[in-house]
């Protein structure tokens, strides 16, 4: 039978999600299942990793069983997921040790306050890319190792330490493999970028014995056959991939400076950088794009805090809008904001001020200020964060890509890219596939079994199906950003100056 079809597992964190695709790029079926999310303590925020599996197959099946196709008809399987969270789990029985810990856990605080008392932050950001947080899985690690008395357990061999991709493919793939690809890797704060080793120095520091950390391979590969009990038939299971890093490669950023921007809960930039790895000068990170014959390519990564979940703010707490697709129309019936500027501190800044300390600030407001007024500053918010993000990484390349592409569920909103473009007097791309994340795991995969013959043939499954031009004036885009500049100085100024 002919094997036409890709398959696409995206793991993410509050559902499973798998997708079937042609090898144009198209999408013939897709399933989510959503899982429980546990908060045992204020800040700690974990996942059960037996739902994870359970999610993730149960979707699988749903979505092929929608697309009306055989499993002997799927030429490859890519996983992509959530990035950061840690899992650790027994060789031998593959059952869990503990609660999978969520990239969002700040449980590790206190360790991570620790590296930097002790001098560690330069070393850390100069061999992985990224600067000491608890949001990274090392830590994360060091703690499960330290609370639950492991490591002589993990020095014997007899446990597995994994991102969430690990963890798949191990229970998914035929002879359990314990790997990991380079994307993940590079989340783990253990991960040289410029090696493309484990380091020896950060593994000692935390003292994490290197028994239990997974093969690192490209993230196109074929890692193993899926097991038969899953769909009736073996699969290749050919890409293993971050999130964000498939989503890059979605979007079909496969060239140097080429660059995209995911508007979910936060907003997520990634341009690619090429092969030589560097470090941001203007408070970005450096992380990997993917690694393909043995050969890394990097990114500039920049995190906006509030995307999404600025819109969320504006119907769960104001109670503004019912529903998020109110806000393009209530924005629109107002010519501007009236000089109104929403600043969504409300967990700090992120890239490129990194400032926790921050504060949500509404500024500009008069006696005419009205519902509409705040939408449309909180729908600009979002544009002029990312716009920030863009400034610092044309500083750090030393040129501004000609396009940004754009994905993700606030992407759909015409308004704001309309504003996105107008602000960074940048054109906007709105690809026809917005399932981009998914997308890039199955062209990965598809990539590693031979279905494209090159890098470049897989950039033909991505099409544009809405542009955005420029419109504004110089004068008016240099007003918006200084009032949105100064803005945020009062963001910065309202809780340092208590």
């Amino acid at each position: 039978m002919n094997r036409r079809y890709l398959v696409a597992l995206d793991q993410g964190t509050t559902s499973s999600r798998a997708v079937v695709f042609t090898p144009e790029g198209s999408v013939v079926s897709a399933a989510s299942i959503e899982f429980k999310q546990y908060y045992p303590q204020p800040g700690w925020v974990e996942h059960d990793p037996d739902d994870i599996v359970a999610t993730q197959v149960e979707s699988l099946r749903t979505a092929v069983r929608k697309a009306g196709i055989q499993a002997a008809e799927i030429a490859a399987i890519g996983i992509t997921n959530q990035r950061e969270t840690t899992l650790l789990w027994d060789r031998k029985s593959g059952r869990p040790v503990y609660r999978a810990i969520v990239w969002q856990c700040r449980r590790t605080a206190d360790y991570v306050e620790t590296l930097k008392k002790e001098g560690y932050t330069e070393m850390i950001r100069e061999k992985t890319g990224l600067v000491p947080d608890a949001y990274f899985s090392g830590t994360k690690l060091q703690w499960l190792l330290d609370k639950l008395d492991l490591r002589d357990r993990a020095r014997r061999g007899e446990l597995c330490f994994g991102t969430v991709d690990s963890y798949l493919a191990y229970h998914l793939v035929k002879g359990h493999p314990h790997v990991t690809d380079a994307t993940n890797a590079g989340r783990t704060m253990l991960f040289n970028l410029a090696t493309q080793q484990w380091d020896d120095d950060l593994l000692n520091i935390m003292d994490i014995p290197t028994q239990v950390l997974p093969r690192v391979v490209d993230t196109s590969r074929i890692v193993g056959m899926l097991d038969e009990d899953i769909l009736g038939a073996p699969i290749p299971v050919a890409a293993l991939v971050g999130d964000q890093h498939a989503a890059l490669f979605g979007q079909a950023c496969i060239e140097k400076g080429m660059t995209k921007n995911t508007y979910g809960t936060g907003c997520f930039m990634l341009m690619n950088i090429g092969s030589e790895f560097r470090l941001s000068q203007a408070g970005l990170l450096t992380t990997m794009a993917w690694r393909l014959d043995g050969k890394p390519c990097y990114a500039f990564e920049g995190s906006v805090f509030m995307g999404g979940a600025t819109i969320q703010w504006l119907r769960d707490e104001l109670k503004l809008i019912s529903h998020a697709a109110q806000s393009e129309a209530l924005a629109l019936s107002v010519p501007s904001s009236g000089d109104c500027y929403l600043v969504p501190a409300f967990t700090g800044l992120g890239a490129p001020y990194w400032d926790m300390y921050a504060r949500g600030t509404l500024v500009g407001m008069t006696r005419g200020t009205g519902a509409a007024h705040i939408v449309r500053a909180a729908l600009e918010s979002i544009a002029y964060q990312s716009a920030d993000l863009l400034l610092a990484m044309t500083k750090d390349a030393g040129c501004k890509p000609p396009v940004l592409r754009v994905d993700g569920g606030a992407s759909a909103n015409s308004f704001l890219m309309q504003f996105q473009s107008d602000i960074m007097d940048l054109p906007i791309a709105r690809p026809a596939v917005l399932e981009t994340t998914a997308l890039g795991a199955a062209l990965l995969a598809g990539l590693a079994t031979g279905l494209y013959p090159d890098i470049a043939s897989t950039a033909q499954g991505w099409h544009m199906d809405t542009g955005f031009e420029p419109r504004m004036t110089e004068d008016d885009r240099e007003k918006s950003l200084k009032g949105w500049h100064r803005a945020v100085e009062a963001a910065q100024f309202w809780a340092s100056k208590r």
